[in-house]
């Protein structure tokens, strides 16, 4: 059978020949690649496992390091806060606070326990909370804040105002967990709100 077809030529497709013709895409990326990997410089060696990098040893010298200590929560608007409770507490097993009224802030609280860090589920509390505003550009609800702790917090927001970062407030209030919190502008922060709290 194989004998009586004889020789097969098989032709590359077109869209081949011209993508590896002198002038084709692909020896232009070789090229560019080889130019690439020939003039590219060494990378710097890493520092030390542990060691600050420049500009975290050059603030500390100074004595003006912020002092970020770890994350303490992902906060999350919802639409129907019971709801929202059910799910983490009975699809996805985590233990969940009750709800917490927080006055000051215009919202109700739950917490979600994930272990090593947890969510906050925010739903709006009267008629001028922020989460409402939120909502209403995001029915479905989503991301609202991220939350880190600090060493010192006055001394943090002192050095975040000296470096030209916004304030959402002019002091620091109490948060959900009765320590004292600053929420940072997120123009400032890469379009993150961001909440400072005291550790």
């Amino acid at each position: 059978m194989l004998a009586s077809l004889g020789r097969v030529h098989l032709r590359r497709p077109r869209s081949y020949r011209m993508a590896n013709s002198p002038g084709g895409v692909l020896p232009r990326l070789a090229a560019a690649w080889r130019a690439l990997t020939a003039t590219a410089a060494p990378a710097a060696p890493s520092p030390p496992t542990g060691a600050a990098t420049p500009s975290v040893a050059a603030d500390a010298a100074a004595g003006g390091t912020v002092g970020v200590k770890r994350l303490n929560h992902v906060a999350v608007a919802v639409p129907d806060l019971a709801a929202a409770t059910a799910f983490y507490r009975d699809v996805l097993g985590a233990a969940v606070s009750a709800p917490a009224a927080q006055a000051a802030h215009g919202v109700t609280t739950v917490f979600v326990g994930l272990g090593n860090t947890q969510l906050e589920l925010l739903s709006p509390l009267g008629a001028e909370s922020p989460i409402a505003n939120f909502l209403a550009r995001r029915p479905g609800g989503g991301i609202h804040h991220v939350c880190v702790e600090v060493g010192d917090l006055p001394a943090a927001v002192a050095v975040l105002r000296d470096r030209g970062v916004r304030m959402l407030a002019e002091e620091i209030k109490v948060g959900a967990h009765g320590k004292g919190v600053m929420f940072l502008h997120p123009a400032d922060c890469g379009g993150v709100l961001l909440e400072l709290e005291q550790a």
